[in-house]
């Protein structure tokens, strides 16, 4: 690979890590409604003195997990002592940048056991699979935030990176690597659920007998016990949660019949019902690993019938790396909840495969890419302008300059023929950049309560509104000291409903809306999410403007009877 083309892929890692980094504590960041229950679950625990047992004050949320994110994020913060949202997200994106550079190191070997039929040097190979790791819009979205997801997209990768990476020396082992094995997927497990065991254990299967040309005989001498032996390890691992909790009980009830085999329950519909029509059908997962690839949906798309044409000269590393994907698919088919979620351990893997084809990708999906780049990037630039003209002094100089910056380089990539595939990571990185900067006045000053509203209500009940369970938790970062409880956010409620039943709540409202006769201790921007079935219908009218943004003031109402909860929202 030239200096100039190396110097390119070190800038675009560089230009990945600030994107991942930046913004890491802002609460808007695109992430998951689990992220403030797992935070609520870890302040509680941190508070508590001790690791076990896990603490909530949420209706049948206390065991929703494995200990090890709580862990994570009580050794992040001190304890809870240094409580903000930088603490608890900065290890998920040490997860994720790890993972992508496993991706890297991968692509390097497998492209160099190709190299007769690659037209990308080995180290150009490992640079796209890292980059187009990064990418994909669902480790943006769920490898920065305080979820189990960074961890265990690693800890699931890990195993199937060592078997491939030091092949065919790891296959032949007996002893030492599926031990090793059998600790990753420990830790992963421990992370996430036991029940992971059962598309990890697919998938080594899988790749056993694929390398004994699946001479079942063979495999069942040779190889059962290895596996057998790691996944005996990873649920050993598993089963201490149980040993040292003083409350195994509470574990089994809620975390392996709630939270696990919950996910079976079709929720009246029925069985068959939920598997073909729906948002959570087989069709719904069947897209999506291009869904997860975000703005690189249409080269992710394109892999698939490359590989496809090409399945009879695939490597056999590419080929367990598909089997991998497949395996993943398959388990998550059987339970009713169906989400693109539940296929990110393998997007890592699916990054290493474009890398490995990303010169046989017709050009026209990359500039699809491109031209999704572009509508985003359009997006971006009405918002902000119409915002900076309602309200006003929010977007500094440097922003258009990203924004103008990002654009000139799409067109470049779009035009130029011989540097589209270089650039598109690049552009989709830059495209997320400038989404998080567009986000950021609403984390600086005209975000938050001024320092004198929040003096006001520290050790103070304050009523915030929940649209999603423990939103709450979220205003302990805004009012930090004060006791936030939530209500529902009903578009029925009223200031002057609510000043009946709460002597000091926030409220939500249009942003050239009046409040007449209001004790206003603070105000600030916020965007609103979550919105209704009738508001999206009315935002895909036209309405985008005035139903994403609100203001939201802080009131005090003297007056107000005795605390009545109108109807909880966070629990």
């Amino acid at each position: 690979m030239s200096t100039r083309r190396l110097l390119w892929y070190l800038f675009a890692t560089v230009l990945a890590v600030v994107t991942y980094f930046y913004g890491l504590d802002s609460p808007h960041i695109p992430k998951n409604g689990d992220e403030l229950v797992y935070a609520h679950i870890t302040r509680l625990t941190a508070a508590s003195g001790h690791w076990l047992p896990l603490q909530s004050e949420l209706d049948h949320m206390r065991n929703t997990k494995p200990p090890l994110l709580f862990w994570q994020g009580i050794a992040s913060t001190q304890g809870g002592a240094e409580w903000s949202l930088w603490k608890l997200r900065y290890p998920s994106v040490i997860y994720t940048l790890l993972t992508a550079l496993l991706t890297f190191l991968l692509a390097k070997r497998l492209a160099q056991q190709r190299t007769a039929r690659s037209e990308a040097s080995p180290t150009e190979t490992g640079f796209i699979a890292a980059l187009t790791f990064l990418a994909f819009f669902s480790t943006y979205r769920f490898g920065r935030p305080f979820l189990v997801n960074p961890p265990e997209v690693f800890w699931f990768f890990l195993p199937f990176f060592s078997l491939l990476y030091w092949r065919p020396a790891s296959f032949d082992s007996r002893l030492v690597v599926p031990l090793l094995l059998g600790v990753q997927i420990g830790i992963g497990l421990l992370y996430k659920s036991f029940a992971l065991v059962a598309p990890i254990g697919l998938a080594l299967s899988w790749w056993y007998l694929h390398g004994r040309d699946y001479r079942l005989m063979h495999f069942l001498r040779a190889d059962a016990s290895k596996i057998m032996l790691a996944l005996v390890v990873s649920l050993a691992l598993f089963s201490l949660w149980l040993v040292l909790d003083p409350d195994p009980q509470a574990i089994w009830q809620e975390f392996v019949v709630g939270e696990n085999a919950g996910k079976f329950d079709p929720h009246g519909r029925g069985y068959l019902a939920s598997l073909l029509w729906g948002g959570s059908s087989v069709w719904a997962l069947l897209v999506g690993y291009p869904m997860n690839a975000g703005l690189l949906a249409f080269p992710v798309a394109a892999v698939f019938f490359v590989a496809w044409s090409q399945r009879g000269r695939l490597g056999v590393a590419e080929t367990m790396l598909w089997i991998w994907m497949f395996a993943l698919f398959i388990v998550f088919c059987a339970p009713s909840q169906r989400s693109a979620r539940y296929l990110l351990e393998a997007m890592p893997g699916l990054a290493v495969i474009c890398a490995l084809h990303w010169q046989r990708i017709h050009r026209g999906f990359f500039v699809a890419s491109l031209v999704f780049s572009a509508a985003v990037l359009g997006l971006l630039a009405v918002l902000s302008m119409r915002l900076q003209h309602e309200v006003g002094g929010l977007y500094p100089v440097s922003f258009w300059w990203l924004l103008t910056m990002t654009f000139a380089l799409l067109l470049f990539g779009v035009f130029s023929a011989r540097y589209t595939r270089a650039v598109v990571n690049v552009v989709v990185m830059l495209t997320m950049l400038s989404l998080a900067a567009f986000l950021n006045p609403f984390d600086g000053a005209r975000g938050n309560f001024s320092v004198e509203s929040q003096r006001l209500v520290q050790g103070r009940d304050v009523w915030v509104p929940c649209n999603f369970r423990a939103v709450d938790e979220g205003y302990r970062f805004l009012l930090p000291g004060a006791k936030a409880h939530g209500y529902e956010a009903l578009p029925s409620l009223g200031v002057a409903e609510l000043s009946s039943s709460y002597a000091l709540f926030a409220v939500q409202l249009p942003l050239k809306a009046e409040c007449p006769g209001c004790q206003v201790l603070g105000q600030r921007l916020e965007l609103r999410s979550r919105h209704s079935s009738d508001e999206i219908k009315r935002m895909l009218s036209g309405e985008v403007f005035q139903l994403l943004f609100v203001k939201e003031l802080l009131l005090a109402a003297p007056n107000a009877a005795p605390v009545q909860p109108l109807k909880e929202g966070c629990r």
